[in-house]
Parts: structure tokens; sequence; C-alpha cells
């Protein structure tokens, strides 16, 4: 978190830095507004380059890009060149018609932007099987790491943060790796009020509160991904953005059901493919 100085600027708070934090300039790379809420204490304390695949606008083409500036301003962090790039309806069906094309050359600049912008680690969207986006953002993120590791001969960090239930989820072998942070009061306090007061996803704010309760929020952990990571990993399946995505059709809003082996696997290879002759 961070606290505002005599121009009105934030600044980080020595109060606030804890041990293991990374050093250097980070970037916060995520597929939908409103994600930073997560990790808001970090977003504060590192001032990360943020970069936001998406508009958030859903099936309702109303875009939520507007509070996530808000939250970045607040915080003293600055938006990047991919910044609502897309509708959520346009990268669906660019997943659903096999545009590869549009995901490596996506891949490409995130890399050219790690590289320019002089990050030493990044943090992103976990893979989680409950957003087909979301997922398809961390394979975004592990091969423009690879690609801009190889181009540079610098190695970055690469962290992910969960965004479905609750956020100190840690698989044991990973937990001494992984970046933890406990929000003082003062601090957690503020970061309360900012979700609440991001209307476009109000009710679900609200629901995860009273589902795992305030406390739960408390905590920040940023998990290490391997550096040879592809982000293939073999969910349960039907993954559960399968199953909601044929509620959608039946409501009208899409006209096929994204599917994980039909859609997603292969975007992946395509990903991985492309990475390894980048560099």
């Amino acid at each position: 978190m961070s606290v505002k100085s005599e121009n009105g600027k934030r600044e980080a708070g020595s109060e606030y830095r804890k041990p293991g934090i990374p050093g250097g300039r980070a970037a916060l790379v995520v597929a939908h507004p409103g994600h930073e809420l997560r990790v808001h204490g970090w977003l504060g304390l590192s001032r990360p380059h943020v970069l936001v695949m998406t508009d958030g606008s859903g099936h309702s083409g109303r875009s939520r890009l507007a509070s996530t500036s808000r939250v970045l301003d607040e915080a003293g962090a600055a938006p990047g060149s991919i910044y609502g790039r897309f509708s959520d309806a346009a990268i669906y069906k660019a997943m659903i018609s096999h545009d590869f094309g549009l995901f490596t050359a996506l891949a490409e600049e995130l890399a050219a932007i790690l590289i320019r912008e002089q990050v030493d680690y990044v943090v992103g969207d976990a893979i989680e099987g409950y957003n087909s986006v979301h997922d398809v953002c961390r394979y975004l993120i592990n091969a423009a790491v690879a690609m801009a590791q190889r181009m540079t001969g610098r190695q970055l960090g690469n962290f992910d943060f969960l965004l479905v239930g609750r956020p100190d989820i840690c698989p044991q072998e990973l937990r001494n790796r992984a970046v933890w942070l406990r929000l003082n009061d003062r601090v957690f306090k503020h970061k309360l009020v900012v979700a609440r007061a991001y209307s476009e996803i109000a009710s679900d704010v609200q629901s995860a509160l009273r589902e795992m309760g305030d406390d739960a929020f408390r905590t920040e952990c940023l998990r290490p991904v391997a550096p040879d990571s592809t982000g293939i990993e073999r969910l349960d399946e039907p993954p559960f953005y399968e199953r909601y995505g044929e509620k959608q059709v039946a409501a009208g809003y899409y006209d096929c059901v994204l599917r994980y082996r039909e859609h997603i696997i292969p975007l992946i290879e395509a990903l991985e493919s492309h990475r390894t002759r980048i560099g």
C-alpha cells in the first residue's frame, strides 16, 4: 500500500515493505479490469506497469476500464499500451475461431513491453479453469516471459495469484518461495473500501466477502511460476467455463461453447511452438 505525499501522489510507505517482496520494476498483467483488487496491497506498494487484455464488458457491452483506471491512479500505478484492447466478445471469438495469430502476436508484443519497460518480475492471473480468458492470459504471460528471457538473457520473476476462492491457497511445494503480504488494519480497511466502491463488480465482491469472510482477503499471495512453464495444466474436465458456456449459449449470449480440448489446448500448443522459435 502507499501513503499520500505532500504533492498528493502516492508514495510507498516503509511500514508496508514486507520481507521477500521482489525488488525492481514490476508488471501486472491481467485478463479483466478489476483483477487488481485481489492484489491491491501489493499494487500500491510496487506500483507496477499495468496491462489489461480486455475491457471487462462481458456480454453486456459495458466497459469497466474507467473504474480500474481510478484504482490505478489512486495507487500510483500506470496503465500500459495493452489496456482494454479487446472486448470479451472479440477475444472469445478469436479463441473459438482458432485465430492463433492474434495470440502469438500479442505474446510477442507483451514480451517487447517487458523488455522496453525493463521489467524485473511479472504478476498475473492464475490458471483455475474458471474463466477461459483468465487462463489464456496466463498462457500469454508464460510465453512472453520466456521470449523476453531468451531475447535479453535476463531472468524475469513470474508469479500468479488466484481469482476464485481464498487468495491464500498455495501448494505446499511453493509456499516457501511464494510472496506473502499480510496487510495491516489500515491498509486492509482501505482495500475493502476500494473493492466495495468498484460498482461494476459490487455483487461479486459482496458475494466473495460473504462466502469467505472479510479477513480472507487480508492476505495476498503471489505464487512462483516455473521458468519453463508452458501453462498447460490438465484441468478437471469439463472445466467450469465449459459448463457455464453451455448456459450462456442457451441464453443466446454466444453462438457456441468454448471447449478446453477443442479450443484451448491447440492455442496453448500454438503459443509454445511460437515461443520456441523466438529469441
